[in-house]
């Protein structure tokens, strides 16, 4: 039985086309990462007693491309100080999530989670307020140039 005129074919043609066009759109590690993003989310909400981190937003993860290592991009709602300190809770918390991922995942290996600070929502919010600010001052006119004796 051929893919053009079997069942095969029919197969293929009745799955949803987002799913075959993501599919065919990301690689593996993008998925994955996604995959790994979400698990991460509701182990942070659920699995974990720490206050301090389940209050960590996970932004993404970018996986290597031999898939065993996964850098987690996470944000806080806090200060500098109590940055650094959930650093060090996640870094603590990072052999027990990687096991439980390990449960919910369907990879031969887990990868290993290495936490990173997303520092994109800082900046996108500084250059937030200096648009703003630009905005509310107006923009500069031009000098009037036709007075000017260099000019002429």
């Amino acid at each position: 039985m051929g893919c053009i005129g079997g069942r095969k074919w029919e197969v293929v043609l009745a799955r949803p086309l987002g799913r075959i066009l993501s599919s065919v759109m990301h690689s593996r590690p993008e998925r994955l990462g996604d995959q790994v993003r979400a698990e991460l989310c509701a182990l942070l909400q659920r699995s974990i007693r720490d206050p301090a981190v389940r209050l960590v937003t996970v932004t993404h993860v970018r996986m290597s491309r031999d898939l065993q290592y996964a850098r987690v991009y996470y944000t806080t709602l806090d200060d500098t100080a109590t940055r650094r300190e959930t650093a060090r809770r996640l870094r603590r918390a990072a052999r027990f999530l990687r096991g439980q991922l390990g449960r919910r995942l369907r990879v031969r290996r887990v990868p290993e989670l290495t936490f990173v600070y997303d520092e994109s929502i800082e900046r996108e919010s500084r250059i937030a307020q200096v648009l703003e600010e630009l905005r509310v001052d107006g923009p500069a006119s031009p000098p009037d140039i036709s007075d000017d004796p260099t000019t002429r």
